[in-house]
């Protein structure tokens, strides 16, 4: 079977089959100077990451600014060339049995600034129409009126209005239905609401919701806001400094968070009590440079449990011993770890 024979908009693997698996998923970025701009270093900014995605599930996708969220999202829509790793949607491996050109048709991405993903130069129309029009799609306009109004955007009112003219969540929405134009099986949505007003933002997440039931997309929604993660999210990932460090489904790590760092990120959501005050920081000092991480777990910098272990042993990503869907990679769940609380996770 070649390249040019391969169908991405027909599930080739059947429901069991996950639609997105990544394999050691790695991007350093170069760091150069001097004269001849020779490289003098690397920002590790994706290392070693590995997931996968079932079909119609969502998943979130957490953590600080710079662990490395956004360009995982690049890489799997092929918009950053990856260093080493694999990526696989649904049974075929990109560069394999798979094009870049098929990927892009089944994968499209939502991107956080909605205005600067739009050409200010191009109506409404024209931006929603313009990726079937490249794949060779049939009436792209007519599809792109169909997605408008999907999205309840009156294709009358708005397809030869400009970005300007729009407000931010209807920008968002041209975004949304400019993904949906080209039938994909997977989404991927980086900030998708994060610039929105409250109310803007639960329309559109209302609207993600019924799209995905509609159309049986498969989301990667990555977010700051845990609420927000919590209420569209089937399961969540943690990341941190380029690595995945916990991933769960959202209720079960609602009631635990088994990692210290995913504990600190919950422990920093605000309360609606107001005499539940944050007294100290649930997290202190800033993370590492991620040209040079900390060797072992790179947490250990920052995390109060930390041992001689944690500085010299990466540790591997496991299911925990009472939930094998609750897997997290921490040295305190691993009774042959070596550390002076192996097998007992987080202390109470």
């Amino acid at each position: 079977m070649s390249v040019t024979d391969y169908t991405p908009t027909i599930d080739t693997g059947g429901p069991a089959q996950p639609l997105l698996t990544v394999n050691h998923l790695r991007k350093y970025f170069p760091v150069r100077g001097g004269i001849l701009g020779r490289t003098q270093a690397q920002v590790q900014a994706v290392d070693g990451v590995s997931f996968a995605v079932a079909k119609g599930e969502t998943l979130g996708i957490v953590g600080e600014s710079g662990c490395g969220k956004s360009t995982t999202a690049k890489l799997l829509i092929g918009l950053t060339e990856k260093d080493a790793g694999e990526i696989i949607f649904d049974g075929h491996a990109l560069g394999e049995r798979l094009s870049l050109k098929d990927l892009r048709r089944s994968v499209q991405m939502v991107f956080q600034d909605s205005y600067a993903t739009l050409n200010p130069r191009m109506t409404i129309l024209a931006s929603v129409a313009f990726g079937a029009r490249v794949q060779g799609l049939e009436d792209p306009e007519g599809l792109a009126r169909k997605m408008m109004d999907r999205v309840g955007l009156d294709p009358n009112r708005f397809a030869h209005r400009y970005p300007h003219e729009l407000s931010g969540g209807q920008r968002q929405r041209v975004n949304i239905a400019r993904a949906l134009a080209m039938s994909p099986r997977l989404v991927v949505l980086d900030e998708a609401v994060s610039a929105l007003d409250k109310s803007v933002e639960a329309q559109v997440l209302n609207l993600l919701s019924d799209l995905r039931a509609e159309f049986g997309l498969t989301y990667i929604f990555i977010s700051h806001d845990l609420n927000v993660v919590r209420y569209i999210s089937d399961r969540i990932l943690v990341m941190y400094l380029g690595e995945v460090v916990e991933i769960a489904p959202v209720d079960s790590i609602w009631q635990e968070q088994a990692h210290p760092y995913t504990r600190s990120l919950f422990s920093a959501m605000p309360s609606m009590d107001p005499d539940n005050r944050t007294q100290t920081p649930p997290l202190a000092g800033d993370p590492p440079n991620p040209i040079d991480p900390p060797k072992g777990c790179r947490f250990h910098t920052r995390c109060r449990f930390a041992s001689d272990v944690c500085k010299a042993k990466t540790p591997s990503l496991a299911g925990l011993a009472r939930n094998q869907a609750h897997q997290v990679a921490c040295h305190l769940y691993d009774s042959t770890s070596g550390h002076p609380q192996a097998g007992q996770g987080i202390p109470a």
